[in-house]
């Protein structure tokens, strides 16, 4: 059943997190309903334990700095996608537009539909993390958090939310929607962070 799907050889260890099977697919997995946002519609909200909140629109977006990711991806499900290719902004560069308060120590991130996950401020603002809007040269599908999702390759993918709608900045770590339902409050795939204690 799993043959076609998982593809164990060749497993280079050192990128491949442990409990970790490798695929060739890039599997779709969706707590709830897919929503339905078109680039137009988005209205990015950065927020909170900020100088000045701020709306920026689809364009204002495109007009930032944009970048290249190849990162391998983790799903705490047990599956592990080597050489993710996305195109994006940068968090460092997206953050050249906003001033955070002094008591700023984490993030919640808010996606259409719902659904929010955390991360401390150490773990978001690394040069790596991306607000990709493009998977494999192709404008990002829905099913795989079209037209915005935030990529945070060092963590598990549930970290990496699809259909991002926003940024707040707070003064103290809140858990998000997995967190609060049994997942580990920050997920490395190396510790197998998987779940909380």
């Amino acid at each position: 059943m799993f043959g076609n799907f998982f593809k164990p050889k060749n497993v280079d260890s050192e990128r491949v997190p442990p409990g970790q099977v490798l695929t060739e697919k890039f599997p779709v997995l969706t707590y709830g309903p897919t929503p339905n946002v078109r680039p137009e519609e988005v209205k990015f909200e950065i927020k909170g334990q900020v100088e000045e909140p701020k709306t920026l629109g689809w364009e204002d977006l495109l007009a930032l700095p944009q970048s290249d990711l190849t990162a391998d991806f983790h799903c705490v499900t047990r599956w592990s996608k080597l050489d993710v290719k996305w195109r994006g902004i940068r968090v460092p560069d997206l953050m050249q537009q906003v001033r955070l308060r002094p008591q700023a120590r984490a993030v919640l991130v808010h996606c259409y539909g719902g659904y929010t996950t955390n991360l401390s401020l150490d773990d978001f603002l690394l040069e790596q993390n991306l607000l990709a809007h493009t998977l494999f040269g192709q404008p990002l599908p829905r099913d795989h958090g079209g037209p915005l999702r935030l990529v945070v390759p060092h963590l598990y993918a549930w970290k990496s939310a699809k259909w991002v709608r926003g940024f707040e900045f707070l003064d103290r770590e809140e858990l998000g929607f997995w967190e609060v339902n049994g997942y580990h409050r920050r997920g490395d795939p190396w510790k197998e962070e998987r779940f909380s204690d």
